[in-house]
């Protein structure tokens, strides 16, 4: 009895071209599922904080020009 083929690569480099080989896509922001919820709870306690002392420095910022115009 002759032996059975075990692998073959035949044809699969055409099929895969055909309709391209595309690099997987980028996400803005990566999911946060499955991260620790400590390190979440902080991060956005340490987000809000930026957020506030950001406003702050254009509020003051906006101040400052208007007293020298």
């Amino acid at each position: 009895m002759a032996k059975s083929k075990n692998h073959t690569n035949h044809n699969q480099n055409k099929k895969a071209h055909r309709n391209g080989i595309k690099k997987p896509k980028s996400h803005r922001h990566p999911s946060l599922k499955g991260v620790d919820p400590k390190f979440l709870r902080n991060q956005r306690f340490a987000k809000r904080g930026t957020f506030l002392l950001k406003t702050k420095e254009q509020a003051a910022a906006k101040a400052a020009a208007a007293k020298t115009a």
